[in-house]
C-alpha cells in the first residue's frame, strides 16, 4: 500500500510497542508522510503539518508494533512431516518446486506479521534467488548466507557446501561472503536425544574456526553457527562468532561470556517441542520422550539465565524443520520462550528490535523518521494470548 506523494496519512493506535517499550497511555496518532513516520503524537496534538488526528479522517487500530523478524528458518523446506516434504532434488529436478515452496513460505510468514527473515542456509541457492524477488512476491526482506559451510562427510550437507581441508574452509568464506548477508558455519552435529548429547563435536579446529570468523568479519559479514554441546559452544565463543544457533546443553559460564562479548543466542525451541509433543511422528519410545522434556526444560532454564545476564536473545523457530511451519512457527517459538519467564516486552523485542539492532539496521524500533512499515493487530499481546489471530502488515515503502 502506497500513499500519494506529499499526502499525509494518520493511523491511530490504542497502544503500541516501539521495539523496546510498551506505550499504553494512548491513543497515539502515527502521522505518515510518503514512506516515513513523520511524528507520533497524542490524539489532540497536531502533526508536523498542523493536522490533528481528530480533525480529519484516520484509521483506527487496537495495537501497532514493528514487523516481526524470523531469525532462523529454511525457506526451501516446508515444515511437513517426514516423507511429505519437497524432495531435496538439487538444481536440475527440484529447484522449481523448491522455489514454489519458498514463495508459499514467504506468504505464510507475511500473514503472521513477519517482514524480515534470516534464512539459515540451503545448498540449492533458493535463499539467494528468493532474496532478489521476496519484496515483490510477499513484501518480506530476506537475509541470506547462501549455503552454510560444513566439513565434508559431517552433518550439514542438506543446507551447505562441504569443505575437505582447512584451506578449503577459509577459501569458502572468501568465495561466499561477497554475495551473502551473513555467513553460516555448521560447527557441531545435532542432538542425540537417546544419549542426551550431540552426535559430533566441532567440525573445525580452533585456529581454522577463528580464521573463518576473522575473514568473514573482514568482508563485513556477521557469522552465525549451528552449534550445541559444551565443546562446540565454547569453541564458538572463543572464535568470536556473532550468534549461536540452537545452543543445546548451554552452560552458565558460556552465557556469561556471551553477554560480555555481545554474542547473541537463537535458542530454537520449536523443533524439539514438536518432537516431544508428537513422538509418534518420529517413533520415539517413552525414554526418549522423557529425555526431550529434560533437554527442553534445561534450555528454558538457560534462556531465563541468559535474560538475566543480558545476553541478546533472538527469536528463531527453525521453520522448515518437521512440524515447524513458516510464520506460525515463530509465533509458537515466542510462546515457548514465554515459559522461561520472559516478559511480553522481552518476547516482542526478541522478534523485532533485538535482531535488527544486532544486524546493524538503522531503525531497529519505531520512532519519528523511520520507515512507515509495521504490523497492526486487533488485540494487544499485553492483554490477551489471542493477539496474533489477525495480524496485518502496513508498509508504505513498497
Amino acid at each position: 500500500m502506497n500513499s500519494v506523494p506529499g499526502e499525509a496519512r494518520i493511523i491511530v493506535a490504542r497502544s503500541y510497542f516501539c521495539g523496546r517499550w510498551h506505550h499504553d497511555a494512548g491513543p497515539y496518532a502515527f502521522h505518515l508522510r510518503e514512506e516515513r513516520i513523520a511524528a507520533i503524537t497524542a490524539l489532540d496534538e497536531p502533526g508536523p503539518d498542523g493536522v490533528r488526528a481528530g480533525s480529519g479522517s484516520h484509521e483506527n487500530v487496537t495495537f501497532l508494533m514493528p514487523g516481526l523478524v524470523e531469525a532462523h528458518c529454511h525457506l526451501f523446506r516446508d515444515g511437513a512431516m517426514p516423507g511429505q516434504t519437497v524432495p531435496d532434488g538439487g538444481r536440475d529436478n527440484g529447484q522449481e518446486r523448491m522455489l514454489a515452496v519458498a514463495e508459499d513460505n514467504l506468504r505464510l510468514a507475511r500473514a503472521a506479521g513477519i517482514t524480515l527473515i534470516r534464512d539459515a542456509g540451503d545448498r540449492h541457492g533458493i535463499n539467494q534467488l528468493m532474496r532478489g524477488r521476496s519484496r515483490r512476491v510477499a513484501g518480506v526482506v530476506i537475509r541470506s548466507p547462501g549455503p552454510a559451510i560444513c566439513r565434508q562427510g559431517a552433518y550439514g550437507k542438506f543446507m551447505g557446501t562441504e569443505v575437505s581441508t582447512n584451506e578449503d574452509a577459509l577459501a569458502a568464506v572468501d568465495r561466499l561472503a561477497p554475495g551473502a548477508d551473513d555467513l553460516k558455519i555448521v560447527l557441531t552435529g545435532i542432538v542425540d536425544f537417546a544419549r542426551m548429547t550431540v552426535t559430533a563435536g566441532p567440525q573445525f579446529d580452533a585456529g581454522t574456526l577463528r580464521g573463518m570468523v576473522e575473514r568473514a568479519h573482514h568482508h563485513g559479514r556477521p557469522v552465525f553457527v549451528h552449534c550445541s554441546g559444551v565443546e562446540g559452544i565454547e569453541a564458538a565463543i572463543a572464535a568470536g562468532v556473532d550468534s549461536i544457533e540452537h545452543g543445546y546443553f548451554m552452560t552458565g559460564e558460556a552465557l556469561q561470556a556471551m553477554a560480555e562479548r555481545g554474542i547473541a543466542w537463537v535458542p530454537t525451541l520449536a523443533p524439539l517441542q514438536f518432537q516431544w509433543a508428537h513422538p509418534a511422528v518420529a517413533g520415539w519410545p517413552p525414554q526418549v520422550v522423557d529425555n526431550l522434556r529434560r533437554i527442553l526444560d534445561a534450555h528454558l532454564v538457560h534462556i531465563a539465565l541468559a535474560s538475566r545476564l543480558g545476553v541478546r536473545l533472538i527469536a528463531g523457530s527453525d521453520a522448515g524443520s518437521p512440524g515447524v511451519v513458516h510464520g506460525q512457527g515463530l509465533l509458537a517459538e515466542l510462546e515457548l520462550m514465554r515459559e522461561a519467564g520472559l516478559s511480553q516486552a522481552q518476547l516482542l523485542a526478541a522478534a523485532t528490535s533485538v535482531p535488527r539492532e544486532h544486524w546493524g539496521y538503522a531503525w531497529p524500533e519505531l520512532r519519528p523518521g523511520c520507515p512507515a512499515a509495521f504490523v497492526v493487530a486487533d488485540a494487544s499481546p499485553f492483554d490477551t494470548p489471542e493477539w496474533s489471530r489477525n495480524l496485518r502488515v502496513i508498509d508504505l515503502t513498497l
